[in-house]
């Protein structure tokens, strides 16, 4: 008699669930025993084209999967080791599909044919070390209209009984992916910064849509660059307004974000989600392999006000560009809590590693004094804190410092560490008297 207690307990608190358990194969307490259930809908991307398939993963889980083509991956993190089982939690609208699966370097094939939720084995594998792991599912062939509805991995066995990491709730934040950040603490040290320089090198290959290089941020807002599409790549610069909203239609006019003056071809306007504030961006082809500069001002201005303004310095154009120049009232600053920051904002390609060098960076005060920032403190947002993701890494690279996120690489620094680049002594090279 097979013992599939644990297992009707499990779907006793899911409901419409049946027990599948293919024929010939003999249950115990540690195969039929599932100690983690990971959904889904925060940890599993298509790995073929994800902005195309952006549909097919969402906050329930997979599903609308008519194409072969299209691979399912699947992630989580285990601290322990031994054996491991793998079942999925599963249906299909009707007839029968089978799926190839892929994990630990062995593949089979399952088949579908329940129209209600049900636990699937997958099979018992071994885990050697600690690190990342990986299921892949592929449509191999179907008579419905979709391959399958999944809904969950479940992970039982002793490799399953230590510590796992995957994303348990906040599944738009999880897929994300982890964001991390340098700050300079020496600017804070700096009377009346005036002035922040900074360049960045983004490698070939590193350029992954969803990714913004942020260079100069500060306490009332950012600058950097973005890839936005495979046709679209932008230089953004944005500043808070300081009423705080994530809709801009609802700062009171005394405290919106005012237009000084802007560049050629620049876009402005309002943004809101993440506060809100002033927006201005140029449409901008950057290159993979070329370091590009950033120069950001901000200062007391008459009435209550701060200005800020940002410029961008091409190499292949050889000249300083004016993104934009912005008013933030009832602020009297010059330049604080300045960083640099790398994240993706397109779910669909959190699954994907990216890496950027952040070099030379420099700040001037109000004397016209330059320092030159060495050292920064690599730190990282919730959902690395909270142990969701674990892809993040940063610190000190060929004498200049660097971040990278996402991807699910098992290389990982310590948040809130700190690092010291060699001091390059070379100023930056503008005139501020004749910036645009």
């Amino acid at each position: 008699m097979k013992n599939l207690a644990p297992l009707l307990l499990f779907c006793f608190l899911l409901p419409a669930c049946d027990v599948i358990v293919p024929l010939g194969e003999t249950s115990s307490p540690e195969n039929s025993s599932w100690d983690i259930h990971v959904p889904l809908g925060g940890n599993a991307w298509v790995l073929d084209d994800p902005p195309a398939s952006s549909g097919m993963v969402q906050e329930t889980g997979l599903a609308n999967w008519p194409d072969p083509a299209h691979s399912i991956g699947v992630f989580f993190h285990l601290s322990g080791t031994g054996k491991i089982q793998l079942a999925i939690r599963a249906r299909v609208e009707s007839g029968e599909s089978v799926l190839k699966y892929t994990f630990g370097g062995k593949s089979g094939e399952i088949t579908l044919h329940n129209t209600n939720w049900a636990i699937i084995p997958v099979g018992s594998f071994d885990i050697g070390q600690p690190g990342y792991q990986r299921l892949d599912l592929q449509g191999k062939s179907r008579t419905g209209p979709y391959f399958a509805e999944v809904e969950a991995v479940l992970l039982g066995g002793a490799a399953a009984r230590g510590k796992v990491h995957y994303v348990k709730n906040e599944f738009y934040w999880g897929r994300r992916g982890p964001s991390v950040h340098l700050w300079y603490p020496q600017a804070d040290r700096v009377e009346q910064v005036e002035w922040f320089y900074n360049e960045i090198t983004v490698p070939e290959g590193q350029d992954v849509i969803g990714s913004y290089f942020m260079a100069n941020g500060f306490n009332e807002g950012y600058f950097g660059f973005q890839v936005n599409s495979d046709t679209e790549r932008r230089v953004l610069f944005s500043v808070w307004s300081p009423f705080e909203s994530d809709n801009p239609n609802d700062i009171p006019e005394d405290q919106k974000i005012r237009l000084l003056e802007k560049g050629q071809e620049v876009y402005t306007g309002e943004f809101g989600n993440e506060g809100s504030g002033g927006q201005s961006y140029l449409r901008y082809p950057w290159r993979a392999g070329a370091t590009y500069r950033f120069l950001l001002r901000g200062h007391p201005s008459a009435g209550n006000n701060t200005d800020y303004t940002a410029w961008f310095y091409a190499p292949e154009a050889g000249r300083w560009r004016l993104i934009a120049s912005w008013r933030r009232p009832k602020t009297n600053t010059y330049l604080g809590g300045l960083y640099s920051f790398l994240e993706n904002f397109i779910p669909e390609t959190g699954a994907t590693s990216r890496y950027a060098r952040y070099s030379n960076q420099w700040i001037r005060d109000t004397r016209g004094q330059w320092h030159e920032l060495t050292r920064a403190v690599f730190t990282a947002d919730a959902t690395a804190r909270k142990g969701n993701r674990l892809d993040y890494s940063g610190g000190l690279q060929n004498g200049a410092f660097f971040l990278k996120n996402c991807g699910f690489s098992n290389e990982r620094t310590e948040i809130d560490t700190d690092f010291e680049r060699p001091a390059t002594g070379k100023k930056p090279e503008v005139d501020l008297e004749r910036l645009p």
